[in-house]
């Protein structure tokens, strides 16, 4: 793979402060819907039927093994909402909450479905932000890698999985999921310390139980990033890596300066684990109301570049490409073949 002539990215403006709720009301360029805003603004911020509109307009590429299109499996690299919309208007112009044929569908996963209830519940001034972590309801005794969606409700965070059906399949409220230890969904930083704590098996963490490589106390090390990003506004995919979560074996040196590493610094390594134990800690301290934790967070992701995807990050495709990713721009270089693939 060769890296494309691009400027090392200097480090972008951060606030010292936490997001308000106020903030977590208004769009972040993720969740804009741009152009297709009345369709947004036409739907209903209930949570019920924010399930029903993600659902019509996103298919999991993955799960129940759907038979997509060609189009379909470039999808999961789309991470705006805005570009997402314009593929669904494209196939099937009209309400968004109205079913779709398969082929009329846009292929993503849990963050894409997350990403469209921040869409709808942000668009009608509701206070709302994405949680990354791991779901132990969809295996028994394995934790998939999951996103989920928070609203305020007028007093409280209340967690909802915008992909599920309330019902029958699920012994728990998948509109008010619980939080906690030995909850369904735990976060990212909730699973980090379990695992550092000695009381999980970092093994029954991942992406799915018959892909080892994709899980373990790395992987999860690395979601703690991502939850911190998207806890910050930043809801990047999955598969997009940058800062510690890059190394040798999965991003060759003349990539390197395309994303702002030097080509002989070290990334990553035992002393990245003891910054996750912190950032682990304000995360769980911040969602127990623990005095300044939040705003500790965000003096930590504003001032340390490793922490958040400045404007290029490296994205390791699902499909099997790798790609420098120019978050400006929206644009993706691909480079050629991922050496691993997340999802």
């Amino acid at each position: 793979m060769t890296a494309p002539e691009l400027p090392v990215p200097a480090p972008s403006r951060m606030t010292t402060h936490a997001p308000t709720l106020a903030g977590y009301a208004t769009h972040s360029p993720y969740s804009d819907p741009g152009r297709h805003r009345a369709l947004v603004a036409a739907l209903s911020p209930d949570p019920l039927a924010i399930h029903r509109s993600a659902c019509a307009v996103v298919v999991h590429y993955r799960a129940g093994d759907p038979v997509l299109t060609d189009e379909q499996r470039t999808d999961i690299d789309g991470r705006w909402l805005e570009t997402t919309l314009d593929r669904a208007v494209a196939r099937r112009p009209g309400p968004l909450v109205v079913a779709r044929e398969a082929a009329q569908e846009v292929a993503g996963c849990c963050r894409d479905h997350t990403l469209f209830a921040l869409g709808v519940l942000r668009e009608h001034g509701v206070p709302a932000r994405s949680r990354v972590g791991f779901a132990g309801y969809f295996v028994p005794g394995f934790h998939h890698d999951h996103v989920i969606a928070e609203r305020w409700d007028g007093a409280r965070w209340v967690r909802f999985d915008p992909e599920l059906t309330p019902g029958a399949d699920w012994d728990f409220d998948v509109q008010d999921v619980p939080v906690g230890v030995g909850s369904p969904f735990e976060t990212a930083a909730e699973a980090w310390r379990a695992i550092r704590a000695g009381a999980a098996d970092p093994s029954s963490y991942g992406v799915d139980p018959a892909m080892p490589a994709l899980g373990g106390q790395d992987f999860v090390r690395d979601y703690v990033l991502l939850e911190v990003a998207h806890r910050h506004r930043d809801e990047t995919l999955l598969w997009d890596l940058w800062g510690p979560m890059l190394s040798v074996d999965l991003v060759p040196r003349d990539v390197l300066p395309a994303l702002g590493e030097q080509p002989g610094a070290r990334i990553g390594g035992p002393a990245f684990d003891v910054l996750v134990d912190e950032l682990a800690a304000l995360l769980v301290a911040a969602d127990a109301g623990e005095g300044d934790a939040a705003d500790e967070l965000a003096r930590h992701y504003a001032s340390d570049p490793r922490l958040r995807p400045r404007r290029r990050v490296m994205t390791l495709s699902p499909s099997g490409r790798a790609g420098v990713t120019d978050l400006e721009a929206r644009t993706t270089t691909w480079l050629g073949h991922a050496p691993r693939t997340i999802g």
